[in-house]
């Protein structure tokens, strides 16, 4: 059973990264991959694959081609922002587009006026 209680809060950098390179082995070894064979899948050299395995400190763009390659880009998931609006705050946002559109037909001029 796999513990997914993890606090990252409480986590040291280095745990974190060693937390990485464990999900990593973890993924590779689930799909019968050598480091060598997620290397030439990843695009990058064995060394690499060792170092964050080993809970090593390695490059952004190198962990984004192992996890591509592993077909595990999933979890960059949680980084996905979507931007919330409060209810409190579309009701202000309501409230002046109706005040537009008001301010919009009190300001034409009517039909039997010239307008100037």
């Amino acid at each position: 059973m796999v513990n997914t209680n993890t606090n990252w809060i409480q986590m040291s950098d280095t745990a974190i990264i060693k937390q990485i390179g464990s999900f990593i082995k973890q993924k590779r070894v689930d799909q019968n991959l050598t480091q060598a064979q997620l290397a030439k899948k990843a695009g990058l050299n064995r060394w690499t694959i060792s170092q964050i395995e080993n809970g090593e400190s390695i490059n952004l763009s190198s962990l984004i081609q192992i996890l591509r390659a592993l077909d595990s880009l999933y979890v960059l998931s949680e980084f996905e922002y979507k931007e919330v609006i409060s209810p409190l705050e579309y009701a202000k946002l309501k409230r002046k587009q109706k005040e537009r559109v008001r301010n919009r037909t009190s300001q034409t001029p009517k039909k039997d006026e010239l307008g100037w």
